[in-house]
């Protein structure tokens, strides 16, 4: 034991425990915080990529601190038959950026790595060490845990950041292309800008088995690169994820299978995460807020609050889980999110901040002429297998 009693600990140094850290040193810095995480530093994880209209109020705040790149002039998706500029601020935010501003912001004492959870209780975390911290609220935020009541596929990622020779001559990030030939399968790129001759180039797939082919990733990138004339690029860097594509579940009962007594749970651990993409920096965001302005409750109120939070998230996101079944049940690659972007630039927007209307989804349900017939749903495959 360390002989300490903290305020709040949080077990999970990756987006939303480092939101959470930086919102309670910000709202209550009288309270001691102690951000726990197993890797070599705090902040790790994949590039997070954003739009400004889909932050909830006060995270624009929470967030002005931290190093990004943005770009006003919008963003672009690409398919077969379609290719697209959409309006809007892109924000880009880099693992290394995130812990550089936990370093800068966070007391030195208040950040633990190497710090392996062995196990978590109302008022104490266990290390594999076998040490015990206490703590009078504990925050799981160590990342999705997969259980058999959620079903969908995973989103698996392999990134490259590369420095060109020359401008790349992007205007703004190109957020999906499917141009390259993906024979039916669910792959696309994607190209988020982070200079003016920096990029991440990003292999997407969506498959039944937390196990990828990085190969067949590597080798799109290579023909990505090739195809777009970014040759004789310096290699800065690489990111590889796995993140869930949920389609369908029992929320209630994957819930209660992780719910701890006395235990908040938060980020992907609650399910406040796009259940599309697997990420979300709003939701993050919101429920960092949201946990710095009822720092004061015990643990189990507190808990009780952030479950219900996740409650509503759960179903204020069943369109993206519908597009989610669309794709894995079509066979027909992305039609199903071609159609999305062939839609009103409103709706589109709606769609980003989860707030459709029954009217969208209706006409979300019905393809446009000359945009071929309905599509089947699927709910993928049991979500048991941890993607680690």
């Amino acid at each position: 034991m360390t002989g300490q009693r903290h305020d709040i600990a949080i077990a999970g140094a990756g987006l939303a425990g480092s939101l959470i850290a930086l919102a309670l040193r910000r709202a209550r810095p009288d309270l001691s915080v102690l951000l726990l995480e197993a890797a070599d530093e705090p902040g790790q994880g994949e590039t997070w990529h954003w739009l400004a209209h889909q932050l909830p109020d006060g995270a624009d705040l929470l967030l002005s601190t931290l190093r990004k790149t943005s770009w006003d002039s919008g963003y672009e998706v690409r398919f077969a038959g379609l290719t697209r500029r959409l309006p809007g601020t892109c924000h880009i935010l880099t693992p290394h950026d995130l812990g550089a501003a936990l370093r800068r912001e966070l007391d030195a004492r208040a950040i633990r790595c190497h710090a392996r959870v062995a196990a978590l209780e109302a008022g104490a975390v266990m290390l594999d060490s076998g040490e015990r911290i206490a703590a009078r609220t504990v925050i799981d935020c160590r990342g999705f845990a997969g259980g058999e009541a959620l079903s969908g596929a995973w989103h698996h990622t392999l990134a490259r950041h590369l420095r060109l020779p020359a401008p790349h001559g992007l205007p703004g990030p190109v957020t999906i292309d499917a141009s390259l030939e993906q024979g039916g399968s669910l792959r696309f790129l994607s190209v988020l800008p982070l200079g003016v001759d920096e990029l991440l180039i990003a292999d997407h797939a969506l498959l039944p088995t937390a196990r990828p082919d990085r190969r067949l990733a590597s080798r799109r990138i290579d023909a990505y690169s090739a195809s777009r004339g970014w040759l004789d690029a310096a290699l800065l860097g690489h990111e590889a994820g796995c993140r869930p594509v949920v389609a369908a579940g029992d929320f209630a009962a994957w819930q209660s299978s992780l719910a701890m007594p006395g235990v908040v749970l938060a980020g992907s651990r609650a399910g406040l995460f796009n259940p599309l993409t697997g990420q979300s920096i709003a939701a993050a965001a919101a429920i960092a807020l949201r946990i710095a302005a009822e720092a004061e409750l015990p643990g189990e109120q507190l808990a009780a609050l952030i479950a219900g939070e996740a409650r509503r998230h759960w179903t204020a996101t069943a369109p993206g889980r519908r597009l989610a079944g669309l794709l894995l049940g079509s066979g027909a690659g992305l039609t199903a999110l071609e159609r999305l972007y062939a839609q009103d630039e409103a709706l589109i927007r709606r769609f980003d901040c989860a707030a459709l209307t029954r009217a969208d989804r209706l006409r979300l349900a019905c393809p446009a002429p000359g945009r071929g017939g309905r599509l089947r749903l699927a709910t993928g495959a049991p979500l048991g297998d941890s993607a680690g």
